[in-house]
């Protein structure tokens, strides 16, 4: 049975721009609830049936997992900002090219990370300065999450294809049969086999392998351009490179906040595996509100792309305008939750009294401001939306990495507590924010003439 566009997809060029924009946003931050419970349910699982030891060898993978992992996902942008501006356009021939192009890339870049990330797992822990007593299960956890990265990768780059047919529905529903599969394997290999940090490695490979083969299935049985025939999977060159000039700048990004979270794991590292234990718990609550927050980057930069392509430019502010809008105010809502409820949070993923404390200190910095990632994020959809790759990374790389590493080598030297530590990242986004806004003034001033028409 095809899969109808008519029940599914969204028309983003036409219509009410807040109603669309939710219909869009709502399942995708269901859906990465649903793909963060994967990693919460492996943390909550060993916290809580194996031990702290066994918490912060998981949650302490997270930075690193993500440096490696970024530069490719990145890729996946690009296919959905071209996708969605070639749908905005009309260019059938141009989607099914550029669909098969992205689905062929995201194996070869799978097989790539596994290789990597399987060889060099604990050489970078260690160059981390992982504790002694916690590497061997970070290590374990690793190699086998990283043979499963072609898995991860087609996943997510068949999503990004959806996103930009306006898809973000049937996702949803995969994630939630995936999700109960993951939990499930990760109770049976953790208390009936007794497998530990290596059980719910294996049971996020095995979720995450369900997701992957639902996703490819619903692409295989589209009644549109973003069909997916298995005899046309080749590399386009123009369809890569297209795909490479606003992906890779976009995975740059994405390593550039890698780099810099990094750095600050390994500074958490040296207060011992309690606060790594704390830090790793209130990441993954931080992860709920960051995938709220970040649906509305996603939902941006699609609606920003497919009516760039249109040539719909009196839609191109007002999508921002809603964005910036609906971001806030999901952001500072959840913000508020997690400062109130912080105790009881953290308390889900260790009962260690020490390790709930660090915890707590690190929501109580981060969730006071923590909105304002939310409205950087959805600031540089819309640049990437409307074709802009190098600037918002240099953006980045001066506003995020720069300042957090002169901070971790500057202040937090002289005057060291997690407290100050985690400072560096409110501060970093309110930088950031002011820099993207003038490079998006900046496309304003150039299109004026055309805005003005358009909205006139």
């Amino acid at each position: 049975m095809k899969a109808s566009s008519k029940n599914y997809n969204i028309d983003m060029t036409s219509g009410s721009l807040p109603r669309k924009m939710l219909l869009f946003a709502l399942p995708l931050i269901f859906s990465s609830v649903l793909q963060l419970l994967f990693n919460a349910a492996d943390l909550i699982v060993v916290g809580r049936f194996v031990g702290d030891e066994a918490l912060a060898a998981v949650g302490s993978t997270g930075a690193l997992i993500n440096l490696l992992t970024n530069l490719f996902l990145g890729l996946s942008v690009g296919a959905n900002v071209l996708v969605a501006r070639y749908i905005g356009a009309n260019r059938a021939k141009d989607v099914e090219e550029t669909v098969h192009t992205a689905l062929l890339t995201s194996v070869c870049s799978g097989i790539l990370l596994a290789a990597v990330g399987f060889t060099f797992a604990k050489p970078l822990l260690e160059l981390m300065d992982t504790p002694a007593d916690v590497i061997g299960g970070a290590s374990k956890y690793m190699r086998i999450y990283f043979l499963g990265m072609p898995i991860m990768m087609v996943y997510n780059f068949s999503s990004a294809i959806l996103r930009a047919i306006g898809d973000t529905r049937r996702p949803l529903y995969y994630l939630a049969f995936a999700g109960c599969i993951n939990v499930g394997m990760n109770l049976i290999f953790v208390l009936c086999f007794g497998m530990g940090v290596e059980g719910v490695a294996y049971a996020t490979v095995l979720s995450q392998l369900v997701s992957a083969i639902l996703v490819v299935n619903n692409l295989a049985h589209q009644d549109n351009a973003c069909r997916f025939h298995p005899s046309k999977l080749r590399i386009h060159a123009r369809k890569l490179a297209g795909i490479a000039r606003i992906g890779l700048p976009a995975g740059l990004q994405g390593c550039i906040f890698s780099i810099s979270n990094v750095l600050i794991q390994s500074s958490i590292n040296s207060f011992g595996k309690l606060a790594m234990s704390g830090n790793s718990a209130g990441v993954n609550i931080e992860g709920f509100i960051y995938v709220s927050m970040n649906a509305w980057h996603h939902t941006t930069l699609s609606f920003v792309g497919q009516n760039y392509g249109a040539g719909r430019y009196d839609r191109i502010r007002k999508a921002l305008r809603w964005g910036l809008l609906f971001v806030f105010l999901f952001g500072f809502t959840l913000d508020g939750i997690a400062l109130l409820l912080k105790p009881h949070l953290i308390g889900i993923y260790t009962k260690d009294a020490d390790a709930i404390t660090y915890g707590c200190t690190r929501i109580s910095v981060i969730c006071l401001l923590y909105f304002t990632c939310g409205i950087m994020d959805v600031i540089v959809g819309a640049l990437r939306g409307l074709g802009f790759s190098l600037m918002p990374t240099l953006m980045s790389l001066l506003g995020v990495c720069g300042f957090r590493i002169t901070w971790i080598y500057t202040y937090f030297r002289t005057h060291h507590s997690l407290k100050v530590l985690y400072a560096s990242y409110p501060i970093s986004w309110c930088i950031t924010i002011v820099l993207h806004g003038c490079v998006y003034l900046m496309w304003v001033r150039k299109n004026k003439e055309k805005l003005r028409k358009a909205e006139g």
